[in-house]
């Protein structure tokens, strides 16, 4: 009998961290079926001379919810060897959503997510075949997908489910939270890989209101937390003010499973703050406590307009403008009172903010964009605060500027990405996708930090990718190349892989625009034994059959598993 697909000739790195080998593969019936010695012929042979084969990449932090009922390939994940993604992370999702509360759930998403609100409401329709969260998995494994997905269950979808647009404005009763409880324990029933939450400053949602899980007491969080305890899964969270490691201890000694916060990033904690967390972690983690940071390998570099100035949105300044008119921004923007003020508070906070920001986009002057704003503010000899505001004035709004925000200290990254209580996380992909395009961070770490730098080995890098943010979210049949497992693997060339460089693309539903960046050095990505791409191009039909499963609990249900030929 010959395999399905026989991969030959190249170096095996089989995702435990374990030392690389080489060997072939043999893939028949979706899964592994011999690895290292693979005797038999295959219908698909892949040369793999001088590269390496590997489990396909793991993504635990996406916000594909709603765009995979489009966009069912996943653009732009798979191009990166992302085999397995996680949606629902930051209690954010599209169900349970009763049908008068679409619109609300879209204009949080639309917000919170930099999300286009009319592709979303062009791409889902006016009729979205679902309502609860079981019935949304059921909806997801009927459309099908390129790849797998688990789905976390989010909290504000949940609380504005129970309690409508009070969500926004107040604690729940007691009845209420017993009720999110027990819609907690159903949707973990039906599949979802955990439960997620948000109490990030940074959370705004529909006419400049904080998101609903934002509202929760802490009381109401662990009574939400318990049935993973009961059921099974682990908890996703985005810490706030009140609602951090101290909160969460608790929370992993009642439930007994583990928690992915999000996220550990420099700068977040002021110089060397990062170091104290991951001492504390591992305080916590010698306790039994599995408290795991998520952390990211590329800077928060987010391309905005100050139409809605993403980044700068959990200052009160900006935040007061969520709510008002588009004339009032507008005055605001040109108030010299106004930008003294903001340099007053916010330049303090965000120092050297000007030195990390570029000029994206400005139609009057082209020959501008791409440079720094700082240097072009000293060779006009103008404040860059003013200079800001003043082409976004002059452009209606529309000049972009690309700042990063976070997470640009290399020594410090270099630290939390070997810290062996952390897990890799935050690409985002789906989300912010005019703003930022961090889908491409698998590439992005064996290019820069395994090639080029050499902080991470190519099996350091690859477990990073597979085998630990699969632990750590409980997906236990993926990240390993390992006999009588599913066959999701990825052939990528170590000498040449990068994310090649972003560009903007206007081919989301209406023609909203997003940032993409072309993956380089990735020969082949399978998914469950079916080649889903080939040097770049897709080798499927985006509208047939599609070789992804939904993970439910972490698993595809009663996937067998074959004993070693």
């Amino acid at each position: 009998m010959s395999y399905d697909i026989k991969i030959v000739g190249g170096t095996i790195v089989d995702g435990t961290g374990a030392p690389r080998y080489r060997g072939d593969v043999g893939i028949r019936d979706g899964q592994v079926v011999a690895l290292g010695d693979a005797p038999e012929d295959g219908r698909m042979v892949v040369d793999a001379t001088g590269k390496m084969v590997c489990p396909g990449f793991v993504d635990i932090h996406t916000h594909y919810d709603a765009q995979v009922l489009w966009d069912r390939m996943l653009t732009i994940s798979p191009w990166h060897g992302v085999t397995t993604a996680v949606v629902g992370n930051c209690g954010f999702g599209i169900a349970p959503t009763r049908p008068d509360h679409r619109r609300l759930i879209l204009q949080t998403l639309e917000n919170v997510e930099g999300m286009s609100l009319d592709a979303l409401e062009k791409g889902l329709g006016d009729d979205w075949g679902f309502e609860t969260f079981p019935e949304y998995l059921d909806a997801l494994e009927r459309h099908g997908m390129a790849i797998n997905m688990g789905v976390l269950l989010g909290h504000t979808p949940l609380r504005m489910y129970v309690m409508g647009e009070d969500a926004v404005e107040r604690a729940a009763t007691p009845e209420e939270v017993a009720q999110m409880r027990e819609l907690v324990r159903e949707g973990l029933e039906a599949g979802a890989v955990g439960f997620s939450t948000s109490k990030a400053i940074t959370h705004w949602g529909y006419n400049g209101k904080p998101v609903p899980s934002r509202l929760a007491e802490i009381d109401e969080i662990e009574e939400l937390a318990s049935p993973v305890g009961d059921v099974g899964g682990m908890l996703q969270v985005n810490v706030g003010p009140g609602f951090y490691l101290k909160e969460l201890a608790p929370i992993a000694r009642r439930t007994g499973r583990q928690i992915s916060w999000t996220a550990m990033l420099t700068g977040l904690f002021g110089p060397g703050g990062h170091r104290k967390q991951l001492d504390r972690t591992a305080e916590l983690a010698e306790e039994g406590l599995r408290i795991v940071p998520q952390v990211a390998c590329r800077p928060l570099n987010f391309e905005f307009q100050f139409e809605a100035p993403f980044p700068f949105e959990a200052m009160p300044m900006f935040s007061e403008l969520g709510a008002g008119t588009r004339a009032a921004r507008l005055a605001k923007y040109a108030d010299p009172a106004w930008r003294q003020q903001v340099r007053d508070t916010l330049i303090p906070v965000l120092v050297g903010w000007a030195d990390r920001t570029t000029i994206a986009v400005y139609p009057p002057e082209p020959a501008l964009e791409e440079r720094n704003l700082a240097e072009v503010a000293r060779e006009l000899g103008a404040d860059p605060t003013d200079l800001a505001f003043d082409m976004a004035l002059k452009t209606d709004l529309k000049a972009r500027f690309r700042t990063a925000v976070l997470n640009t200290d290399e020594d410090a990254i270099g630290e939390m990405l070997l810290d062996p209580n952390t897990v890799l996380g935050l690409s985002d992909a789906g989300a912010h996708a005019s703003q930022l395009c961090d889908a491409c961070f698998s590439t992005h770490l064996l290019s820069h930090w395994v090639r080029e730098k050499g902080v991470l080995t190519i099996e350091q890098g690859v477990r990073a990718l597979t085998s630990r943010p699969a632990e750590v979210f409980g997906i236990d049949d993926r990240g390993r190349l390992e006999i009588g497992l599913p066959a999701d693997v990825v052939v990528f060339d170590p000498s040449t892989i990068a994310a090649a460089p972003i560009k903007r693309v206007h081919d989301l539903p209406g023609g909203a625009d997003r940032l993409q960046s072309d993956a380089v050095g990735i020969d082949a990505v399978i998914v469950n034994g079916t080649m889903l791409r080939r040097n770049g191009i897709d080798q499927v039909d985006p509208a047939g059959a599609l070789p992804g499963r939904l993970l439910r609990r972490g698993r595809v249900p009663q996937a067998g598993r074959l004993a070693a030929e």
